[in-house]
């Protein structure tokens, strides 16, 4: 997979809707100019600290810096985040006034939708946006934990889909939206969140069969792979 091959963002379509899966981890809706993103688990390193894992505490500036420049460059009338936008509960105290500064300012700058997640089930009111369980916009509904297919229109996060393919005998594993066209799973955003394989069984009961695309994300380009091609963990 060459991420020369492709250099706009591919178009998906999800009960008729036409998306643009970027490749900074997110999806563009542009006929609502709206951008949707998942799972940003922000101060999940100092939730690790707390409990003695030492990593570099500066996710949660990176992973708001990557939304500023999408925000940017799109400049979305409307910015949903799909759950688990904080890690856990404790994240507002945690995070540095640095950090807290710059996402009220994101928030200000557009519309804002906070989707409730298992992680944070009715995020901080401190940083402005709306907060619901689940939006509706025409034919999608936008909401944390995707459900047991048929979902007709989901467009969830919760799972942090990545995918893994070979090509001329190298193992890719990268991020990635999947999707059979009647919804669409998103990564997870978060600097420090992980992925979980498209093939593995936490699927099954939502992508029946080998029916689906993962939509691979690369530094400037995205792949879709058709799920026969694809590799498990």
């Amino acid at each position: 997979m060459s991420e020369e091959r492709l250099h706009a963002a591919p178009a998906l379509r999800v009960c008729g809707a036409a998306l643009a899966v970027l490749p900074e981890g997110a999806v563009w809706w542009e006929m609502e100019r709206m951008l949707v993103v998942a799972d940003l688990h922000l101060e999940k390193g100092s939730a690790f600290a707390a409990r003695g894992i030492a990593l570099p505490p500066y996710d949660t500036r990176a992973t708001l810096r990557r939304l500023d420049a999408l925000i940017a460059k799109h400049r979305p009338l409307r910015l949903v985040a799909l759950g688990d936008s904080f890690h856990d509960q404790g994240a507002e105290a945690r995070m540095s006034g640095e950090d807290a500064a710059m996402l009220s300012e994101l928030t200000r700058r557009t519309e804002w939708v906070w989707i409730a997640g298992n992680h944070d089930p009715r995020p901080s009111r401190a940083f402005g946006g709306a907060v619901l369980d689940e939006l509706r916009i025409g034919p999608l509904t936008f909401r944390h934990e995707p459900r047991p297919a048929p979902a007709t229109g989901e467009i969830a996060g919760h799972l942090h889909p990545c995918a893994a393919v070979r090509v001329r005998g190298r193992r890719l594993r990268r991020r990635c939206v999947v999707s059979d066209g009647t919804r669409a799973i998103l990564p997870a955003f978060g600097a420090y969140a992980g992925g979980l394989n498209v093939l593995d069984v936490a699927y099954d009961n939502l992508l029946p069969g080998l029916d689906f695309h993962a939509w691979m994300m690369g530094a400037r380009s995205v792949v879709p792979v058709a799920a026969r091609r694809l590799e498990g963990d």
